[in-house]
């Protein structure tokens, strides 16, 4: 085994990382994981750290995982990879029957692609062929402020984070874009409600009356806009969106590429307004973390769009090498068997009862500006001053400041600026998350 300073060394000069300024990466001592059990991960130093994000919010039953060990070696003995190009595999087809039976009432159809990026590119571009292929030339989205759907040309496009997105602006095209819904409810009401509700609806409503005719989809993340720093919607919105776009015979995409899985309580949280959307994107929990993949599913309606003779060219010019995997579709398969074996979203329910009663404590801390939750999603916001609403400065790297005190105390954290995400693996046991919070809250508590 190769000692820390070198794989430290070759790390800092051969490996770019994603969303990290690499002059501060190669300043400061990382953490190099080796080895994962349950909800812990250990670097190669033998430390060991509570996975307080799921490893980018996708592992769902722990690290290690006998189930869905076997399920990838069993599958690895028989073949790791077939194309789906004109031939199929069976672990492909048993998790799109799957996909089809726990998936809102309406989505028949399951396209593959490897993260949630692509997922969303894929329904945008289904969206935009489907009008084509009817006869349609709608060319505008309409999409929300602080949007994020992935780093794809088409999903920054109708993302809305300009921190992220800004650089890119010449290279994308434009939609039409709603407030965020958390921040334009805080401004106007000081909370979510029912009038701000409303309100952002008719907003909707008005653009659909005047540029119906040219809308493709209206697109939007499930119940809350993740990486914008947990941003949640107010209750009945995305039903209300749903309603709209069928009274103005437009589609909608929606984005459960973070929510899917358990994350918010149901397994998608389209299911909790009773929403079935023509497009629903999946990635991140699709394989309880283990390996790359993603799907979008869509109707019967969607689908026979594209159907044809060969020569009329409706079919969909997309595809990838790795589409339908044999490997990460037979560990998606086993991901979903664990959900219903292990009574996954069943005992997680008091789990976020337990989660909502810790994050109150947060309020007692002098630097904590806002607290937000759906589900077993959350986020602390940081602030320099609470009654101004004054932030800390961008540069000084606050979140991560906090976040590296968090690991001293044994808690892996990664935040999205200067708000601390907790997003654990669904199998966490109170104990591991009263260790979470409690590292968490010294660690804010240390803030000047």
């Amino acid at each position: 085994m190769l000692d820390f300073e070198t794989l430290d060394r070759w790390d800092k000069e051969y490996f770019w990382h994603p969303f990290t300024q690499m002059k501060v990466y190669r300043e400061e001592e990382n953490l190099i994981f080796e080895k994962g059990e349950g909800v812990y991960l250990y670097d190669i130093k033998g430390r060991k750290f509570i996975d307080a994000i799921s490893s980018l919010w996708c592992n769902v039953h722990g690290h290690n995982h006998p189930k869905l060990n076997k399920a990838i070696i069993d599958q690895l003995q028989k073949v790791a990879h077939t194309t789906t190009l004109g031939s199929s595999n069976v672990p492909a087809i048993l998790l799109a029957k799957k996909l089809v039976e726990i998936a809102p009432e309406g989505l028949t159809k399951v396209f593959y692609s490897e993260d949630g990026a692509e997922a969303v590119e894929i329904a945008i571009k289904l969206a935009y062929q489907y009008w084509r292929n009817k006869g349609e030339r709608r060319k505008t989205f309409i999409t929300l402020s602080e949007a994020y759907h992935g780093d794809t040309i088409g999903a920054v496009s109708i993302g809305g984070i300009d921190l992220f997105h800004g650089t890119y602006k010449d290279l994308l095209f434009e939609t039409l874009k709603l407030p965020s819904p958390y921040l334009y409810c805080k401004e106007r009401y000081g909370k979510l409600c029912d009038e701000c509700r409303e309100e952002l609806l008719s907003m909707l409503e008005d653009i659909l009356k005047e540029r119906g005719e040219d809308i493709v989809a209206v697109s939007l993340e499930s119940g809350i806009q993740a990486a914008a720093g947990m941003l949640p919607f107010p209750k009945g919105f995305l039903k209300g969106v749903r309603e709209l776009t069928r009274k103005y015979n437009t589609l909608l995409i929606v984005d459960e590429v973070a929510t899917g899985f358990g994350r918010t309580g149901s397994m998608f949280y389209c299911q909790q307004e009773g929403v079935s959307p023509d497009f629903m994107c999946l990635g991140k929990g699709l394989t309880g973390g283990y390996l790359p993949l993603a799907a979008t599913l869509t109707t019967q309606e969607v689908f026979e769009a594209f159907l044809g003779e060969f020569g009329e060219k409706k079919h969909f010019y997309h595809g990838h090498t790795y589409t339908g995997n044999n490997l990460a579709c037979a560990v998606a398969l086993a991901n979903l068997e664990v959900f219903e074996e292990e009574k996954t979203l069943e005992n997680l329910q008091p789990k976020i009862e337990y989660l909502s009663r810790r994050l109150k404590e947060f309020w007692e801390l002098k630097h904590v500006g806002d607290v937000r939750q759906l589900g077993f999603m959350a986020g602390i916001e940081l602030v320099k001053d609470r009654e101004k609403g004054e932030p800390f400065p961008y540069g000084e790297r606050t979140g991560f400041k906090v976040a590296y005190r968090c690991r001293e105390m044994g808690v892996f954290l990664r935040p999205l600026g200067d708000v601390m995400v907790l997003m654990m693996p669904l199998v966490i046991s109170y104990e591991e998350i009263d260790r979470v919070i409690d590292a968490l809250k010294q660690a804010i508590s240390y803030l000047s």
